[in-house]
């Protein structure tokens, strides 16, 4: 997934381009099967039209509330890493960034749990020099391999400064 052009500087290149996991997807998936379910058992059950429509408005509610917010806030993250920065951007409607210059970036680090690990996802933990201290990123896919791209991207950065490149 690419993030807009306009966001790139002239000559910055996407190295890292990602979202979170679609394990952030798995408990709206379930709100949408308890809600049709609950929706289904109120037809069949109620012979009541009114009591009925009453239900389904609010299923319809809650899939809004459960189902479709949280899938727009995933669809509409981002986490990109240029060769000069990070850059996270997220919101549906009021949207916010934050961009780390790599050079500020001290150290980067992953948290895999049980879950994680079996769907082969973690937590990339970004350490910089300001007075934020760390910016999470979680669900990351792969976060083993992009914690490695990154630490070269920052080895290659850091080697490029030495030699007066």
């Amino acid at each position: 997934m690419a993030i807009s052009q306009k966001l790139l500087n002239d000559g910055e290149t996407v190295v890292i381009s990602t979202r979170t996991h679609p394990k952030a997807l798995l408990v709206p998936v379930l709100a949408l099967v308890v809600l049709l379910a609950i929706g289904v058992a109120v037809q069949t059950v109620v012979d009541q039209h009114t009591v009925t429509l009453v239900v389904w408005a609010l299923v319809g509610g809650g899939t809004v509330r459960w189902v479709l917010r949280p899938w727009l806030v995933w669809a509409s993250a981002s986490y990109t890493f240029t060769d000069r920065r990070l850059i996270t951007r997220t919101g549906v409607l009021t949207r916010r960034g934050h961009d780390i210059p790599l050079s500020r970036i001290s150290d980067v680090a992953s948290e895999l749990g049980l879950v994680d690990r079996v769907l082969g996802c973690g937590t990339l933990v970004i350490s910089d020099a300001s007075t934020h201290g760390s910016v999470r990123l979680p669900d990351i896919p792969h976060v083993e391999d992009t914690q490695r791209r990154l630490n070269l991207l920052l080895s290659e950065r850091d080697h490029a400064g030495h030699d007066g490149r």
